[in-house]
């Protein structure tokens, strides 16, 4: 039992260094750009999908919302991926606030979001990480601090005020309850293939920014991107070490952020012009997502 626990100590230490080497800057991505060994789950045969995530999966706002509670869109991504590969049977159990927790307790009427995955699930989609690390209390502490320095960057310093980025800090706490997370999936089905879907492009990848529609002060915007990519880092990282393939939907996102004109943008500002939650992908931008899910299934499904 002993060297057991002396065991799973040091695998748990080993992926703890790699997602801190990750975003460090070293390029330990490589694990994650190969498909995972699971069912390929193409086209035409019996596949039964599970879609796992937060409000980022769910849709807020986006007609028709099918769920109350849980702000659930019938045409978030996981829908229309459903509805595309033409599966077997769907369960969507993504739920607007969710976090890792949520995975494993009930939030409201929405149960244990695992439960929905068993043996004879063949694919499963998996977002989560973003309340984890506080997207929500992130931009309302930008934006209220934007307001005492517009031009400069007193996000930037107050995360940093401590002596080291707090945010980068939060990220890497939040890497191993998304391993843990994976890992009770491939327990629970293993013979599924297993995708992680990063996060959409929110600001200018440019780093410019659009005060007041988006109220961040000037030099923030570059700091909230790379804390956005270094979150996403970290989940391809993940991916990579639990068998799990990545989707990235921000580089296709690229150039539709929440700055851009209405007619342009699939992620909507904290005063959307279009049905969606502030500062969460329109109809758009689920599109979008879903694409990138896709093209990532496909890929695998050629691989396999």
């Amino acid at each position: 039992m002993a060297n057991d626990t002396r065991s799973a100590d040091g695998t748990r230490v080993r992926r703890r260094a790699a997602v801190v080497a990750a975003l460090g800057g070293c390029a330990l991505v490589a694990a994650s750009t190969t498909p995972a060994a699971a069912h390929p789950a193409g086209p035409g045969r019996d596949v039964r999908y599970v879609a796992l995530g937060d409000s980022y999966t769910a849709g807020p706002g986006i007609p028709s919302q099918v769920d109350a509670h849980c702000a659930r869109s019938d045409h978030n991504y996981p829908t229309l991926v459903a509805a595309q590969r033409q599966v077997t049977a769907f369960t969507d159990v993504s739920c607007s606030g969710a976090t890792t927790a949520e995975m494993w307790q009930a939030q409201g009427t929405n149960k244990p979001q695992l439960d929905a995955v068993g043996h004879d699930t063949d694919l499963v989609t998996v977002q989560i990480g973003g309340n984890d690390v506080g997207f929500g209390p992130i931009i309302s502490t930008c934006a209220h601090l934007a307001a005492q320095d517009p031009t400069g960057n007193p996000c930037e310093r107050s995360y940093q005020a401590s002596g080291y980025d707090q945010l980068t800090l939060a990220i890497v706490r939040t890497a191993p309850k998304v391993d843990r997370v994976l890992r009770a999936v491939h327990a629970r089905a293993p013979h599924a293939r297993v995708l992680v879907v990063g996060y959409p492009d929110l600001l200018p990848d440019d780093g410019s920014g659009c005060f007041p529609q988006v109220p961040f002060a000037r030099k923030d915007f570059a700091y909230l991107r790379d804390t956005e990519k270094r979150l996403n880092l970290m989940l391809r990282v993940v991916a990579g070490l639990n068998r799990a393939d990545y989707a990235d939907t921000y580089a296709p996102t690229i150039g539709h952020d929440m700055c851009k004109a209405p007619a342009d943008r699939w992620i909507e500002p904290l005063q959307p012009a279009a049905p969606a939650a502030p500062a969460h992908p329109n109809a758009q931008g689920e599109q979008a997502m879903a694409r990138a899910v896709l093209a990532r299934l496909d890929e695998g499904h050629r691989h396999g």
